[in-house]
């Protein structure tokens, strides 16, 4: 078992959701910011099997694409010399880390009713 921790773009992160559902995949979505350009992210965490993996790669590689953006300094900051800049932006930063335990605790299920 792994746990696939994928930090994201904002706007990749509900597209991303959607095709690791519609694969099968349960996820987690967790909002966070970067700290080199201040800007909204999102880290999504997702328990997978050894073998699910790399279907999870391929979902994350499938939706968060790089792009250029143009940026703004905010005062005070090492750039704030210059008026904007262009950065590449998006693509995903992906941890893979081992699990050494996983357990379902007081999880939600359908009813399941006596016919």
């Amino acid at each position: 078992m792994k746990l696939v921790v994928a930090i994201v773009q904002e706007e990749d992160a509900e597209p991303l959701l959607d095709a690791l559902v519609s694969a099968g995949f349960g996820a987690t979505l967790i909002a966070s910011t970067g700290s080199l350009l201040h800007r909204h992210s999102a880290t999504v965490l997702v328990g997978a099997a050894d073998a699910a993996v790399w279907w999870v790669l391929q979902r994350i590689r499938g939706v968060c694409r790089e792009r250029l953006q143009i940026v703004s300094p905010l005062a005070g900051e090492v750039w704030a010399l210059l008026d904007h800049f262009e950065v590449r932006v998006g693509g995903a930063t992906v941890f893979v880390v081992p699990v050494e335990r996983f357990e379902r605790i007081g999880v939600c299920e359908p009813s399941r009713r006596a016919t």
